[in-house]
C-alpha cells in the first residue's frame, strides 16, 4: 500500500474514533444527567417520607429519633455509590478512555471491540459496558505484549482468545489528539510521549502505558505475596499502587478498609497520596512504618526520627552505627528471645499464697497453672489469668471466712437470753465489724503480696532496661512490638487482609517479623530495590529472604531490570555507582549529564543559580538540588537562598507543592524530578556510590552535576 493511501485509511480511522469519541462522551453526559436525577429523586423521597413520620409520630420523641437515625444510614448510603458514580463519570469526561483492543474468543463467530479507560461506563437501560474499566479482568488483553493467542481469568477459569488489534488512543479535555497502533512495547509512541512529559501529570497518565510485565504483577494472584526487586524507575510504587486498585475493584467486599501501605518517611507518603483517589480509591490506610508503630505502641515519648537517625548514619557516628547494626542483626532477635525466657524463669520462683496463714494456692500448683494449663498464652496475659485464678480463690478464702464469722456470731447471740442480748448486742455487732475490716485489710494485703511479683512492668521500660538505652530511636520500635506480641501476644488494633510495603530493601528482618504477626495478615506486595539501600547490614536485604524469615512457601520473588523513568544518558551515568546488576534503560534519549566543579561557595552558588536559569529556560516545571545530607543542604541553602526562590526540605513534614526544592538524598528516595542538580561530594567508599546512585535516578529529563571538591 502507497504512504498516500496508508495516510488517507489513518485520516479516516481517526475521523471514526472521533465520531465514536464524541457519542462516548455524549452517553457519559446522559449517565451524569441519571445519576443527578436519581440522587434528586432520594433526596424529595426522604424529604416527603420525613414530614410524614413527623405528622404520624408527633407525640413519640423516641419514634422521630429512631427514623432519623435510620434516615441518616439511607441517605449515606445512597449518596456514597451514586456520588463514587458522578465523580468517575466527571474525570471521564475529560478522557473517557485510552485504549481498544480488538480480539476473537475462542469459538466465537464475530470479534468484539472493547474501549479500556480509567473506569467502566455500562449504559443503564440496555446494560451495554461503553467503557471497560482497566482493572476488569478482560482489559489485561489491552497490555499484553503482542497481537495474537492470548487469554484472561475470570472465575470461571481461563478464556482463550486472539488479539486481532490494539490501539492507544491520547484523549485531553475531551479531544482526540492522537492514536497509535502498536504492540505496546518499552518504544511504542505514546510511551515515549508520556514519560517525556513533566512530572505533574505522569502519575495521572500511568495505567495507559503500563507494559506487560508491570500488568502481569499487578494482576496476580491475591492469595499470593509478592516480592519486587525493581531497579530505579522500573516502576514498583505504581505497581504496588495500582494492584491495590486492582484488588479492591475484583475483591471489593474482602478488602474494602483491609488494605495498609508502608511507605518509608512522610515526604514520600504525600507524594503518592493522590494516586489511589485518582484510581477512585479511598479508605485506604497510608502510613509510614514509624508512626505506624508509634500508634501500636502507644508511644507517647520523643524518639530519634528518620531524619536524624539517618543523619547519624551518614555523619559516621561510630558509636549509634554499630548499636543500629546490632538491633538490625539475627543475633538481636536471639537475645530479645533469651530475655523472654528470663522473663519466664522469674516468673516461675513463685511463693505459696496464704490468707491468715492458710494456703490458698501452692507454688507447685501455680507453676503447674504456668507450665500446663495456660502454657499455650504469651507471658504476660499468662500470668494476668493466673492472677485472675489466685484472686478468685482468695475471694473464696474471703467468703469462706466471713462464712465462719457470721455463724461463730449467730451462735454467740444464741447462747445469750433476752435481757443479755439487749446488753450484749451492740458490742457483738462492733466486734463483727472489726473482724470484717480484718479480713478485707488481709485480702488486699494478700493481692498486694501476689501484684508485686506477678504483675508486669511497662514493656517499653523493660525494653530500654534491656537495650541499656535512655532515648529510642526508629530501630527501637520493632524490637518494641517484638516484646509485645512475645510477651502480650500483642495484635493490631484492625486486621488487614493486604498489606503493602514500598521501599522495603531498607527493612530489617525483624521489621517483616512484626508488621505479619501484628496485622495478622497473608498476603503482601512488597516492592523495593536492592541497589539502593541506606545501610548494607547484611549481604542480602531481608525483603529477598522472606520465604526464610516468615518459613512461607507462597512467597514469589520477581525481577524488573529495565527503568522507564530517565532518558538513557542519565541511567547509563547512574550505572557507573552500581556494582552490582545494572540497569537496562529504555531508549529514550535526552541531552548528555553535564559534569562541572566548583571550588569556593561564591563559585558554587552562581553554578546552581545558572543552571536553575537553563533548566527553566527547556520548560521543565519540577528542579531538585540534592544534597548528601542536611549539614550540606543547610550550607548550601545558606548560599542560595537570597538569589532564588526555593523550598528547604529539613523534615520529612515539608510538602512538595512543584517548583524548585533543594532536598537531603534520603528524603528524595522514590521521588521524581524532571531535573536534578546533584552536588557530588568527594569519597568513593560504597555508602558514597550508593548516594550517588540515588540522586542521578532521580532525574526524568536532566541531570546537572557539580563536583564541590570539599568546599561544602
Amino acid at each position: 500500500m502507497k504512504n498516500e493511501e496508508i495516510n488517507e485509511q489513518k485520516q479516516v480511522e481517526f475521523l471514526v474514533e472521533k465520531k465514536k469519541l464524541d457519542e462516548t462522551l455524549e452517553i457519559i453526559n446522559s449517565e451524569i444527567l441519571n445519576y443527578i436525577e436519581r440522587r434528586k429523586y432520594i433526596t424529595d423521597y426522604i424529604r416527603d417520607y420525613r414530614q410524614k413520620v413527623v405528622e404520624d409520630y408527633k407525640d413519640d420523641e423516641d419514634a422521630i429519633i429512631e427514623y432519623f437515625d435510620h434516615e441518616r444510614f439511607v441517605k449515606e448510603e445512597a449518596y456514597k455509590t451514586i456520588d463514587k458514580k458522578l465523580k468517575e463519570l466527571t474525570i471521564l469526561k475529560e478522557s473517557p478512555y485510552f485504549g481498544k483492543v480488538t480480539f476473537e474468543e475462542e469459538g466465537e463467530e464475530y470479534p468484539e471491540t472493547l474501549y479500556i479507560g480509567r473506569f467502566g461506563v455500562t449504559r443503564e437501560q440496555d446494560l451495554e459496558p461503553i467503557i471497560i474499566d482497566w482493572r476488569a479482568p478482560v482489559a489485561s488483553l489491552f497490555y499484553h505484549g503482542s497481537l495474537g493467542k492470548a487469554s484472561y481469568d475470570v472465575p470461571k477459569g481461563v478464556v482463550d482468545t486472539e488479539i486481532l488489534g490494539r490501539r492507544q488512543l491520547i484523549v485531553k479535555k475531551a479531544q482526540l489528539k492522537g492514536m497509535f497502533d502498536s504492540a505496546i512495547d518499552v518504544k511504542d509512541e505514546i510511551l515515549q510521549m508520556v514519560l517525556s512529559s513533566n512530572t505533574n501529570e505522569k502519575l495521572k497518565d500511568v495505567i495507559m502505558t503500563l507494559q506487560q510485565e508491570q500488568d502481569k504483577i499487578i494482576r496476580m494472584d491475591r492469595n499470593k505475596t509478592i516480592v519486587v526487586n525493581g531497579v530505579a524507575g522500573s516502576g514498583k510504587t505504581t505497581i504496588a499502587l495500582h494492584r491495590v486498585a486492582y484488588l479492591l475493584y475484583n475483591y471489593r467486599k474482602q478488602l474494602e478498609n483491609k488494605v495498609l501501605i508502608l511507605g518509608p518517611n512522610a515526604v514520600f507518603m504525600e507524594y503518592i497520596s493522590q494516586v489511589l483517589p485518582s484510581l477512585g480509591e479511598t479508605g485506604v490506610k497510608q502510613e509510614t512504618f514509624t508512626n505506624y508503630a508509634i500508634e501500636e505502641i502507644g508511644l507517647d515519648e520523643s524518639i530519634i526520627e528518620f531524619n536524624e537517625f539517618i543523619e547519624k548514619i551518614l555523619s559516621g557516628d561510630e558509636a549509634f552505627i554499630k548499636d543500629v547494626q546490632r538491633k538490625y542483626s539475627d543475633k538481636f532477635i536471639n537475645e530479645l528471645d533469651e530475655y523472654v525466657e528470663q522473663l519466664e524463669n522469674n516468673y516461675l520462683d513463685v511463693p505459696t499464697v496464704k490468707f491468715f496463714d492458710k494456703e490458698v494456692i501452692s507454688a507447685e500448683e501455680i507453676k503447674e497453672y504456668f507450665q500446663k494449663h495456660y502454657a499455650y498464652m504469651p507471658l504476660f496475659r499468662r500470668s494476668q489469668r493466673i492472677k485472675r485464678v489466685i484472686f478468685e480463690k482468695i475471694r473464696e478464702k474471703r467468703d469462706e471466712e466471713v462464712r465462719i464469722l457470721n455463724k461463730e456470731i449467730a451462735e454467740e447471740k444464741k447462747s445469750l437470753s433476752k435481757d443479755e442480748l439487749l446488753l450484749q448486742e451492740s458490742n457483738i455487732d462492733f466486734k463483727r465489724k472489726i473482724r470484717i475490716r480484718e479480713i478485707i485489710r488481709e485480702v488486699m494485703d494478700t493481692k498486694n503480696r501476689i501484684s508485686e511479683w506477678i504483675d508486669n512492668e511497662d514493656i517499653v521500660s523493660l525494653y530500654k532496661k534491656f537495650a541499656k538505652i535512655e532515648r529510642l530511636s526508629i530501630a527501637d520500635l520493632s524490637p518494641i512490638l517484638y516484646l509485645m506480641i512475645k510477651l502480650d501476644g500483642k495484635k493490631a488494633k484492625n486486621t488487614m487482609r493486604h498489606v503493602i510495603i514500598d521501599e522495603a530493601q531498607d527493612y530489617s528482618k525483624l521489621q517483616f517479623i512484626v508488621v505479619k504477626e501484628l496485622t495478622d495478615c497473608k498476603n503482601f506486595t512488597i516492592v523495593g530495590d536492592s541497589n539502593q539501600r541506606l545501610f548494607k547490614f547484611s549481604e542480602v536485604p531481608a525483603m529477598l529472604d522472606l520465604d526464610n524469615i516468615w518459613n512461607e512457601t507462597k512467597v514469589e520473588k520477581l525481577n524488573l531490570n529495565k527503568s522507564y523513568r530517565s532518558t538513557y544518558e542519565i541511567m547509563d551515568y547512574a550505572n557507573k555507582y552500581l556494582k552490582e546488576e545494572k540497569i537496562v534503560p529504555i531508549v529514550r534519549s535526552g541531552k548528555a549529564v553535564e559534569v562541572t566543579s566548583a571550588s569556593s561557595g561564591e563559585e558554587l552558588s552562581s553554578k546552581i543559580i545558572s543552571e536553575i536559569e537553563k533548566i527553566n529556560k527547556e520548560g521543565l516545571e519540577s528542579i531538585a538540588i540534592i544534597t548528601r545530607d542536611a549539614d550540606q543542604l543547610n550550607r548550601v541553602h545558606s548560599l542560595i537562598k537570597d538569589k532564588v526562590h526555593i523550598a528547604k526540605f529539613d523534615n520529612e513534614y515539608v510538602i512538595y507543592n512543584g517548583g524548585t526544592v533543594i532536598i537531603p538524598s534520603y528524603f528524595a528516595k522514590g521521588l521524581e524530578f524532571d531535573a536534578v542538580i546533584m552536588l557530588d561530594s568527594d569519597g568513593n567508599d560504597s555508602n558514597e556510590d550508593l548516594i550517588k546512585y540515588i540522586i542521578s535516578t532521580r532525574a526524568l529529563h536532566s541531570l546537572k552535576v557539580i563536583k564541590l571538591s570539599n568546599i561544602i
